[in-house]
């Protein structure tokens, strides 16, 4: 079975890097295209297969991973449409294009599973969506979806919930690095050193998140768990439900949405 990426930029790496650390696939069944040298070059010097041409990727690969940008894959997608195996399974990780806008751009029947992952899968603690068409079969689902755990989790989605999941994890890192930012910069306030507050923002962040995860609990549970009575958790919640914490995180949520709709 031979994976073929198309770009080896950040989130390329991240996919092949957990894929390799999984042990499902080995190096020797991996192969990449990339229209900058310095990416060739970072491919070769992890072992893997570059390719000259896209074209000729497209032709060797049973799954193709499209990981350029958004606005290169028109272009990228009219070099390679006459070229893909018929039973090949494209993968896709770009917003913006949907099931129905990539089957026009292919032109033809192609096996697509549309996908959404984000940056933490290069510390292989990914969050994707899957969105099949309906030419996938179930095994060919579920392998593409193995592939996609092996740097994180994975959840299979109807596509209509895919500008949810953009605002939901696609972009929410951005928002939880600014939230470990002010809580680092409220520490520094206070005497902390900078590199030792973000030790301990990023952490309680960290382990905030496996307790939602690990414990099955309501994150309001597990918030009242922290507030003793007349504390000082109590007293920090107070303040920023005053100060709108929730409503600023669901309206920027929105906006996401809203942008994301449009492209």
């Amino acid at each position: 079975m031979k994976l073929g990426f198309i770009g080896y930029g950040n989130m390329a790496r991240a996919i092949i890097s957990g894929i390799i650390g999984s042990g499902k696939v080995n190096k020797q069944e991996i192969i990449i295209a990339d229209a900058a040298e310095t990416a060739r070059k970072k491919a070769l010097d992890y072992g893997l297969t570059v390719v000259d041409d896209n074209q000729h990727l497209a032709q060797q690969s049973d799954v193709l991973f499209l990981a350029v940008k958004p606005q290169f894959y028109a272009e990228v997608i009219a070099q390679i449409r006459d070229h893909i195996k018929t039973e090949a399974v494209i993968v896709t990780i770009a917003p913006g294009w949907s099931l129905n806008k990539l089957a026009e751009a292919f032109g033809k029947d192609r096996k697509i599973v549309r996908t959404m992952p984000n940056t933490p899968a290069m510390v292989l603690e990914g969050m994707t969506a899957a969105c099949p068409n309906k030419l996938v079969s179930e095994g060919e689902l579920e392998y593409v979806v193995s592939l996609l755990q092996a740097f994180g989790q994975c959840a299979v989605v109807k596509e209509q919930m895919i500008d949810a999941v953009i605002a939901a994890s696609g972009s929410s890192p951005a928002y939880v690095y600014m939230f470990i930012e002010a809580l680092a910069d409220g520490a520094v306030l206070f005497g902390m050193p900078r590199d030792l507050a973000y030790k301990f923002a990023a952490q309680a962040v960290l382990g905030s998140a496996k307790m939602v995860l690990e414990t099955d609990l309501h994150p309001g549970a597990l918030k009242d768990m922290v507030c003793s009575p007349g504390g000082t958790t109590i007293e920090a919640v107070r303040v920023l439900e005053e100060r709108g914490l929730r409503s600023s995180v669901i309206e920027a949520m929105c906006a996401c949405v809203e942008k994301s709709r449009k492209l």
